[in-house]
């Protein structure tokens, strides 16, 4: 969680359904009226939510703030940046049926947008450097890396499994539980398994990753939920942000926010397989040459 406050109240929609049942209720009383929630006391925000003010700290501990002093300026300061912005909390996601494209490229653009950038600023770097240098390892030495997500998250799984095969690393994505767990079951120690799932709540994903663990597998979780279940069950874990729209629930809207996670694991990969990722990219691009067809200018006409 961000100390500085932003994206906090974003951060408390997703974390919201993992914390204790009393820290929610300080959850959704701030998250209910943020601008009143600034200016109470502890005490005031404590009896509103029928808490005390030790669990109110305790909420504000488990943020990552030394005190509610803290959570308080975080809170107003966000309010005070989407003022400015004028980018209020809930502005901008809900699409109806009737809405003209515009609108409605603009309100995916906002989201998307804010959701990577919030990504960006939350993501752990240490955690991305020890994932990139067990799959950078990986390389020529036999040892695997077994990627595994379905539904939404399958898409994303998929293409970091395309990217670092062209890296010449030992890796696959398996689209089924069983092909998951057998594949799980061989796993060794130098060996890694990437679970992804946005909710963290997945459960052949999780067992997926308790499988690969139980044989000494180095197990990264890829979730908007640190505390979630598959986050618990991995050694790493890679945070993503999400914001929904109408017609695009929270699962839905996470991908290009997975994508930017593991685009950034290939990318160090690639960085630490330098320079024989170069050789590689030739070979590959040579490999499906012929099945390109040749340039030609582009024929203007009608929409087909």
């Amino acid at each position: 969680m961000a100390l500085d406050g932003e994206g906090l109240l974003e951060r408390l929609r997703t974390e919201l359904p993992g914390l204790p049942e009393a820290l929610q209720r300080v959850a959704e009383l701030i998250l209910k009226d943020p601008e009143e929630a600034a200016q109470a006391t502890i005490v005031d925000l404590a009896e509103r939510s029928g808490t005390s003010p030790a669990t109110v700290t305790r909420f504000c501990r488990t943020l990552g703030f030394r005190g509610y002093a803290g959570l308080r300026v975080a809170v107003a300061t966000e309010i005070g940046r989407a003022a400015q912005a004028r980018w209020e909390i809930d502005v901008d996601r809900d699409i109806s049926p009737v809405d003209p494209l515009q609108r409605v490229l603009g309100v995916i653009v906002n989201s998307d947008t804010r959701a990577i950038r919030e990504t960006a600023d939350r993501l752990d770097l240490d955690a991305v450097e020890v994932v990139a240098t067990g799959i950078a390892e990986a390389i020529g030495s036999g040892r695997r890396v077994e990627v595994f997500g379905i539904g939404s998250s399958a898409a994303a799984a998929t293409e970091l499994v395309f990217r670092l095969q062209r890296l010449r690393v030992a890796c696959w994505h398996r689209s089924e539980a069983h092909s998951a767990l057998s594949s799980a079951a061989l796993l060794r120690p130098g060996d890694l398994a990437i679970g992804v799932s946005h909710s963290g709540r997945t459960r052949e994903v999780i067992e997926f990753l308790a499988e690969a663990g139980e044989h000494g597998a180095t197990t990264v979780a890829v979730t908007s939920y640190p505390r979630s279940p598959l986050a618990e069950t991995a050694e790493v874990v890679l945070t993503t942000e999400t914001r929904e729209t109408t017609f695009r629930l929270a699962a839905l809207s996470a991908l290009h926010s997975q994508l930017l996670v593991l685009d950034l694991v290939y990318v160090a990969v690639a960085q630490r397989s330098h320079p024989a990722v170069d050789e590689s990219f030739e070979l590959t691009a040579r490999a499906v040459q012929t099945h390109r067809l040749p340039e030609h200018p582009i024929r203007k006409g009608k929409h087909r």
